[in-house]
């Protein structure tokens, strides 16, 4: 008896055939090389790119979701399945590793699918090095460098884009002022070097010690800010309560005699930015007064 062989349907764009359980194809033609970097120019959005270039590619194969990965940080496309079996390719361009772009697809990639995906990722290099380049300079204008928190000039941001928003939708939230007690001493008894791993350590407490929808700043020295997205008392002191806790067994902090104070208030509708900032100011002074490692609400 004769073999017979069945072949799955032809790929208009590439003329080979290959069985129906190693990859999907897209029938769709692609746009030209040059359309697409001219698209991904348009933007300097890492994750905008990465949705552009991820548009095209579903031209060519089936696509479930795109990622990439650099020392800046995951970026990604806002809609897909990062579940699925990864494909991951190194970027580099002029001798500078940019990072991994990972593909997602419930489809093996064939040898033909990798080529032309390598090929296209010469279209992609210098808009996604642009990106990157700029990302790094909001990072530098908006983040604290030592311990990459928000700086004082994006919280002045975020508060009146948090009051304008509870003028609107009235939804309150709540504004939490801290520094360190006892900080002064470590700098002066054991230099700056040991006072930047303690702020780094309190750093690291903070962000851990807030849900997602809230944000920490740091305003230079051992003073820090949390904008709560949260009008209860009841979660601000128990914010306040968990960072005490955390501070206290803390075995950096603890060997350097290192505790917080904190203040904080709620914020409304009516208030000004300055007035907010008051407020919480006067919390965190109560709170020094009375004997400093607590909190106090105004």
């Amino acid at each position: 008896m004769e073999n017979v062989h069945i072949l799955s349907q032809r790929t208009p764009s590439r003329g080979d055939y290959v069985p129906f359980t190693t990859e999907q194809y897209v029938t769709q033609a692609p746009e030209q090389p040059n359309v697409l970097v001219e698209k991904l120019q348009t933007t300097l959005d890492v994750n905008g790119i990465l949705d552009i270039f991820a548009s095209y590619v579903k031209r060519i194969t089936d696509l479930a979701g795109l990622q990439f990965h650099s020392n800046q940080g995951l970026f990604q496309t806002h809609q897909g399945d990062n579940q699925l079996k990864p494909y991951t390719f190194d970027l580099d361009i002029e001798g500078q590793h940019l990072g991994q772009l990972v593909y997602f697809s419930k489809y093996s990639f064939s040898g033909t699918i990798r080529a032309r995906l390598m090929q296209l990722h010469t279209c992609l290099l210098y808009p996604l090095r642009n990106a990157l380049m700029y990302h790094r300079v909001l990072q530098l204008a908006t983040k604290d460098t030592l311990t990459g928190l928000y700086n004082r000039s994006q919280f002045n941001e975020y508060l009146e884009t948090k009051l304008e928003r509870s003028r609107r939708q009235h939804r309150n939230f709540s504004l939490m002022l801290l520094d360190l007690d006892n900080f002064k001493q470590v700098n002066d008894e054991f230099g700056h070097k040991k006072g930047d791993e303690v702020l780094i350590g309190f750093a690291n407490i903070l962000t851990s010690s807030i849900r997602a929808t809230d944000a920490v700043f740091r305003f230079g020295g051992d003073e820090f800010a949390i904008l709560i997205d949260d009008p209860a008392f009841t979660t601000n002191k128990v914010i306040a309560e968990r960072i005490m806790e955390r501070v206290n067994n803390n075995s950096l902090l603890l060997k350097h005699d290192v505790t917080t104070s904190i203040g904080f208030t709620l914020a409304s509708s009516q208030d000004c930015a300055n007035e907010i900032f008051a407020r919480a100011d006067r919390g965190l002074y109560q709170a020094k007064e009375a004997g400093r490692n607590c909190a106090r609400a105004v």
